[in-house]
C-alpha cells in the first residue's frame, strides 16, 4: 500500500543543543533528560506526539547525549530488578512509550542553529509533512495536547504551521515573531517573521514557540538560507520564504506553555505539575 504523503507521521526533535543555563547540571546529563517530576523533558515531548497519532520519532542528537536512546530502550538489568515488586509500576508509561513508537536517531555534528538541526533531520524524515517538537517548551493542555490540535489544523491548510503566543512585547528579542492577517478564530496566514526583533522592531506581540508542522520543502530551503542573528542558520528565515508564498500559518494553541529553557519556567513547570498530580 502506498504511504499516505498528507498525513503527519513522523516527529522531530532537536536534542543537540548544551543546555548552557543548567550548567553544571548539563555537564554530563543532556538538558532533554532533565525531570519534571519524575519524568523528563523529551518524555513529555513524545507523549505529546504519540497523542496526536504520530508514532515515528526522530531525534537529532550531539555528543554526550547517549542517555536519550538509553532511555528509550529496555533496561533488562532495571526491569529483572523490580519484576514483581511494588516498584514495577514506576516503568509503565515508559514500556508504553517504548512499545508504540519507533525511535531513530542522527547527529549534528556542529551546532549551527535550529534551521541547521532539523536539516539534519532530514535523513530520517524524507519526503513527507512532519512535527517538529522542541522538548524545553513543555506544553500542557486538558483536552487535545498542542501537538494534537495541530494536526487537525494542518488536515485543513496544508501548509507550514507555526505556534504562537502573546508575549510581552520587552521580550520579543528572545523569540521568532510573526505579523500576518487573520484566516480565522485563533489562526493568523503569515505575512512577515523576525527573528529575535528588539522591540521597537517587533511586527507584532506574536511569538513562535517549539511547536511546528513543516512541509517537506523546507529542507532544499534551508539548503539555500544564509546564516542570520549569530551566525545560526534560523527556521524562521527559512519560513519566512514560505510564508512570502502564502504558505504559512500561525496558530494561538490551547493550552499552557512552560519555557523549560530557562530556570524560572523549568521551576514554574515543576511547580505546576506537582500540584496537579495531588501528590
Amino acid at each position: 500500500m502506498p504511504k499516505d504523503r498528507t498525513k503527519i507521521a513522523k516527529c522531530l526533535f532537536p536534542a543537540a543543543g548544551y543546555g548552557t543555563r543548567f550548567l553544571p547540571a548539563t555537564k554530563a546529563i543532556p538538558k532533554e533528560m532533565l525531570p519534571v517530576l519524575t519524568k523528563p523533558l523529551l518524555q513529555y515531548g513524545v507523549e505529546e506526539a504519540l497523542s496526536a497519532g504520530i508514532q515515528t520519532m526522530a531525534i537529532v542528537t550531539g555528543r554526550g547525549k547517549r542517555a536519550i536512546e538509553d532511555h528509550f530502550d529496555i533496561s533488562y538489568e532495571l526491569e529483572h530488578q523490580i519484576k514483581g515488586t511494588s516498584k514495577e509500576h514506576y516503568l509503565t508509561e515508559i514500556r508504553d512509550v517504548i512499545t508504540k513508537c519507533t525511535f531513530s536517531y542522527t547527529r549534528q555534528v556542529e551546532m549551527k542553529g535550529l534551521g541547521h538541526a532539523i536539516l539534519s533531520g532530514e535523513t530520517l524524515i524524507g519526503d513527507e509533512p512532519f512535527a517538529v517538537v522542541l522538548a524545553d517548551d513543555l506544553c500542557h493542555n486538558g483536552g487535545d495536547s498542542v501537538l494534537t490540535q495541530m494536526v487537525k489544523l494542518y488536515d485543513r491548510y496544508k501548509c507550514s504551521i507555526v505556534a504562537v503566543e502573546e508575549i510581552p512585547i520587552e521580550d520579543s528579542n528572545k523569540y521568532g515573531v510573526i505579523a500576518g492577517n487573520a484566516e480565522e478564530d485563533g489562526v493568523i496566514r503569515v505575512t512577515d517573521m523576525v527573528e529575535k526583533p528588539d522591540p521597537k522592531d517587533a511586527p507584532s506581540n506574536l511569538a513562535i514557540i517549539g511547536r511546528y508542522i513543516l512541509t517537506p520543502d523546507i529542507f532544499d530551503i534551508i539548503r539555500e538560507t544564509k546564516p542570520g542573528k549569530g551566525g545560526e542558520i534560523q527556521i524562521t528565515d527559512a519560513l519566512l520564504a514560505q510564508a512570502k508564498e502564502g504558505k504559512v500559518v500561525a496558530y494561538k494553541f490551547k493550552g499552557k506553555r512552560f519555557d523549560c529553557g530557562s530556570v524560572d519556567g523549568f521551576v514554574e513547570a515543576t511547580n505546576y505539575f506537582y500540584n496537579k498530580s495531588g501528590v
